[in-house]
């Protein structure tokens, strides 16, 4: 009898190898063979799934972006049915902040894709699409805890900053406390909020 072979979970398995790829060595060490080593498949293999490094790419941003889409989820559910505005725009905000190996690792990948998507149209138009979602998602928890406030420029700001600090923690080493107390410091400045 045929083994049966779930395609899906295959590609998975290969994203994950990019991904580690990625966070641990690069953009740059990115190649078929490369993927292929660390997946412990075929370079033949990836090619079947994967026809171009542009696909692979695509599939594991899509992969990344459900990863930390889980653990949003996650931690939203600890603040129970109907957490205040301000609490879930800050849980959403210290989430960009990396605390550990796990989100480190996603943070070089996220670094690596906004990389790559600056040169591959494909990729920013979904980067761009991601990031108008956080964006609106964000005004509307202004709106909803400070209704006095450009809730669009507000949320920009907010966005911008913890993309900000978070590069920061990556590349120059700023601590995580420091960051995240900055983004307090922020939300409280522009929402008047506890």
């Amino acid at each position: 009898m045929p083994k049966r072979v779930d395609h899906q979970e295959r590609r998975q398995h290969i994203a994950a190898a990019l991904l580690r790829v990625i966070s641990r060595d690069g953009l740059e060490a990115v190649s078929l063979r490369h993927v292929a080593t660390e997946a412990g498949v075929t370079a033949g293999m990836v090619q079947h799934y994967f026809p171009s490094k542009g696909s692979m790419m695509d599939f594991a941003m899509r992969t990344a972006s459900a990863r930390y889409e889980a653990r949003v989820t996650a931690q939203l559910a600890l603040l129970g049915e109907e957490p205040e505005p301000h609490r879930v725009l800050r849980t959403l905000l210290a989430m960009m902040i990396p605390t550990d190996d796990s989100e480190e690792d996603d943070g070089h990948v996220a670094l690596a894709f906004q990389a790559y998507a600056a040169t591959h149209p494909d990729a920013a138009d979904y980067l761009e699409e991601g990031n108008e979602l956080l964006r609106n998602h964000f005004a509307e928890l202004v709106r909803a805890a400070d209704g006095r406030r450009d809730a669009d420029l507000a949320a920009t700001i907010l966005l911008a900053a913890a993309e900000g600090l978070g590069v920061h923690v990556l590349s120059s080493r700023l601590p995580t406390s420091q960051a995240r107390a900055s983004l307090d410091h922020l939300v409280d400045a522009l929402l008047d909020a506890p």
